[in-house]
């Protein structure tokens, strides 16, 4: 039953972007600088030059070509489409330039208050953090009434002693869900850039936080391996069993590579591009 909670919270449309009903803010507010993830430098507040009229991207079938795996790797867990339309009525930047400034400011800082959102829904979809239910239904409950504040109540919000409270409740998530698992591998370890993790027993581990860049983790066991916040860019998955790993988003998974053999949560999807690859 709870996999199939499970799946259904963790997959919440509202938590997931929708392009269509957003006024292209990823592509305006953020800064990027040029690199591997970005073919040119952005400024926040400039919009991408492959930002159109409509806001729609004039390269997004072709973005990993063109040098931005950055954007495939990029989720704002359904804050554009609330600022666009919630905080700020369906009141386009482009028609309202004085509007523009602000809606930018709030962007990021409701985009970190949905992704908490995301998080709080999959601890609780979690049988095994029964116990602390009515702490992360509390906190669920009050990070969704900061998200419908007015734009300038949202500005003068303290989003860091916020996430302290949220992360604290899914940290106990974590540990109540891994203590199930008898061969829980402890790792101490954050850094593994480039590491060569080929077969390796990871199951159950905390990755909170952990840079897995370049990794090669092919046919490595992850199950149940807390990943919240885990940098997968360009990380070989092939063949890895990520199942019921906990705060694993599309996102991450987006921006690693891997094949069909690799096992995903169910509320995730095997990327387009690997099918590629």
């Amino acid at each position: 039953m709870f996999d199939q909670v499970k799946e259904n919270n963790s997959d919440i449309k509202y938590l997931r972007s929708d392009c269509e009903n957003c006024f292209g803010l990823c592509c305006v507010a953020l800064p990027y600088a040029k690199s591997t993830d970005f073919a040119v430098d952005k400024e926040a507040g400039t919009p991408c030059p492959n930002l159109q009229s409509d806001h729609s991207c004039k390269i997004h079938k072709n973005l990993r070509e063109k040098g931005y795996k950055g954007c495939v790797g990029y989720e704002c867990f359904g804050a554009g489409q609330k600022v666009s339309q919630v905080t700020f009525g369906g009141n386009d930047w482009r028609d309202n330039p004085d509007l523009a400034k602000e809606m930018f400011d709030v962007f990021p800082i409701m985009q970190q208050l949905h992704e908490m959102l995301c998080y709080l829904n999959e601890a609780l979809s979690l049988e095994e953090a029964r116990p602390i239910f009515k702490e992360l239904r509390s906190a669920l409950e009050n990070t969704e009434k900061l998200t419908n504040l007015s734009a300038q109540s949202i500005l003068e919000l303290n989003i860091p002693a916020h996430r302290g409270i949220v992360n604290d409740l899914l940290l106990k998530t974590s540990e109540l869900v891994r203590a199930m698992v008898s061969t829980k591998k402890d790792v101490k370890r954050k850094d593994f850039l480039g590491a060569k993790l080929k077969g390796a027993n990871l199951r159950g581990a905390n990755l909170r936080g952990a840079l897995l860049i370049a990794a090669d983790l092919r046919k490595a066991d992850m199950r149940v391996a807390d990943l919240i916040g885990a940098d997968l860019r360009d990380a070989d998955l092939n063949g890895a069993n990520l199942a019921g790993c906990l705060f694993l988003t599309q996102a991450q998974i987006n921006s690693a590579k891997g094949d069909r053999t690799t096992k995903l949560p169910r509320a995730l999807r095997i990327p387009d591009h690997w099918k590629e690859d």
